[in-house]
């Protein structure tokens, strides 16, 4: 796994102690949620209205204070993997998150991955960061020698894969790692999803989005 924090578009205070604590894990979005919700006192979670700014900024500096440990990394079927990515905006722009899952040759699910983006962002960015969040992790765990990207960004299939210029302003840092990490795999290609297509990464692309909207704290 990555030790490098990604980068992101301006979030809240609290939003951004919680994507510190989703970098320290390997943005792996269930081994985050389920750190942060032990550490909160009493009964309550990350996304329990009962829970108080305060209680929740007290819960994820305490994680970053401590040793998290990052979930162990899955051997995978082959050298051979396919990577669902989705990005999500509330408003495009609004609050938005990126998800993204790997896969391996046999469908086993490697990585859950997820992480807010931005308060204020839209949707082409949000499909950007998620491609960069899936990469920097696959390139990472893995030395992938094939690899199939299904997304359903047209947009960014154009950029990326059609050789086009960004045309989302602001998403050059995003374009340059992605072309960095594509650089190294031997073997890629991508195939776009259709709306009606199931992405396992639209839920987690959701809950960054959710992570995203929280407020000062």
């Amino acid at each position: 796994m990555t030790d490098d924090h990604l980068p992101a578009e301006h979030l809240s205070p609290l939003a951004e102690l919680v994507d510190q604590v989703l970098a320290q894990v390997g943005y792996e979005v269930v081994a985050a949620i389920d750190a942060i919700d032990d550490a909160i006192t009493g009964y309550g979670g990350l996304f329990d209205p009962a829970t108080t700014p305060a209680e929740l900024r007290r819960a994820l500096e305490q994680l970053l204070a401590s040793d998290l440990t990052k979930p162990p990394v899955d051997d995978p079927a082959g050298e051979r993997f396919v990577l669902y990515v989705d990005g999500s905006s509330r408003g495009n722009p609004g609050p938005a998150g990126a998800g993204a899952v790997i896969v391996d040759a046999e469908e086993n699910q490697l990585a859950r991955l997820g992480r807010p983006v931005g308060s204020r962002t839209g949707n082409n960015t949000a499909e950007y960061a998620a491609l960069q969040l899936g990469l920097s992790e696959l390139v990472a765990r893995y030395e992938p020698r094939s690899l199939e990207v299904r997304i359903d960004s047209m947009t960014v299939i154009r950029d990326v894969w059609g050789d086009d210029d960004p045309t989302e302003p602001g998403v050059e840092s995003y374009s340059e790692a992605v072309a960095a990490a594509l650089a190294s795999v031997p073997n890629h290609e991508y195939t776009h999803l259709a709306d009606s297509d199931p992405n396992p990464a639209d839920a987690l692309a959701t809950v960054g989005a959710d992570i995203a909207a929280f407020g000062p704290g």
